[in-house]
């Protein structure tokens, strides 16, 4: 199914410039979003904990901080960018009591609006900017002149111009230099969690992790496996996002080319295939959502005991030895 990409001249940013703006969190995404909006002309104000490390660095920016509840109370639009985990707990007991009828809800990832932890009175806007890259890279391309792609969202139009407030948020955090996409909460939703788990950060970081093994496991140096399963990683990935596939195959040797079309196939196979759909099965169904949440209510048990198995492997011992000679690599190794 094709869809429609919309870009400057497509949007109204009169909207959300006559708009005030609270921004719940100051992390990641957070900080891009209250940054570019403030920059592109927009009333932002951050809403954070009393106590947050965060409020001195906010403003510090030039933004202004008020607590979760003030910044609800006073926006017409209230973007919450805390982890999904917290925005529960964050909305029952900071934002709800302030929603008045007119006014919109924002998320950035669609968790608990599409799985209910979240349930919105039915007089507000429910929308959704969700941009397709982290929120350093958000910040960073808007201030470069461009801006990351983004999905927009409408889960509930209360208002009858909640698409076009909407897509004119997506055009203050710099979505429309690069493109805003409509999409449905569950779209938005289930693919990036797909994404996450079968191809970008699960199935990503196992393939690397059974290349470096089968390497090492057959007795060659961790440092030459990390070199061929780790480091030329990044080389590939980029010459596929600057040109296609094609233009990678075009720069790499034919012998790489053919072992491509070999061996592939044989790593990412018709077993790989069917987990991919289990795993999206389990996203759809809720399973997964259900499993997450309950994690999070045991202290994140199972997550921080699998954080910690990756922390200790030999790859990132191994990496973080080899990225330490790198002089033109900028560290931001975790403490």
């Amino acid at each position: 199914m094709a869809v429609t990409i919309y870009y400057e001249n497509d949007v109204d940013p009169k909207i959300i410039q006559g708009k005030k703006v609270a921004i719940i969190g100051y992390g990641s995404q957070g900080h891009a979003h209250a940054l570019n909006l403030m920059d592109s002309g927009v009333d932002v104000r951050v809403g954070l904990r009393e106590g947050s490390k965060s409020w001195a660095k906010a403003e510090e920016a030039g933004l202004k901080v008020t607590t979760m509840d003030q910044a609800a109370e006073e926006g017409d639009i209230v973007m919450i960018l805390v982890p999904d985990e917290l925005q529960p707990e964050v909305y029952e007991q900071h934002i709800a009591s302030h929603l008045k009828a007119g006014n919109t809800l924002a998320f950035a990832h669609g968790f608990n609006i599409h799985y209910g932890y979240i349930k919105a009175p039915e007089d507000v806007n429910v929308v959704m900017c969700a941009p397709k890259g982290p929120g350093h890279i958000v910040r960073r391309q808007y201030t470069e002149g461009s801006g990351v792609p983004d999905l927009a969202c409408v889960y509930q139009d209360a208002t009858g111009d909640a698409w076009d407030i909407i897509m004119s948020y997506c055009w203050g955090v710099g979505g429309a230099r690069s493109g805003i996409i409509k999409a449905t909460f569950a779209q938005e939703t289930e693919e990036d969690l797909f994404g996450e788990q079968a191809v970008l950060c699960g199935g990503l970081v196992e393939l690397v992790k059974a290349g470096f093994e089968t390497l090492t496991e057959a007795g060659y140096p961790p440092e030459l496996a990390y070199f061929e399963c780790y480091h030329e990683m990044k080389m590939i990935v980029d010459l596929m996002y600057e040109s296609g596939i094609h233009f990678m195959n075009y720069s790499i040797s034919n012998t790489a080319e053919y072992g491509e079309y070999y061996a592939g196939p044989k790593v990412i196979n018709e077993q790989s295939r069917e987990a991919m759909k289990e795993i999206l099965h389990r996203i759809q169904n809720g399973d997964f959502a259900r499993e997450f949440v309950a994690d999070c209510k045991n202290d994140h048990k199972w997550l921080f005991e699998q954080r910690e198995a990756i922390n200790s492997h030999e790859i990132e011992k191994t990496g973080a030895k080899i990225r330490g000679m790198f002089s033109w690599v900028k560290s931001d190794e975790a403490e």
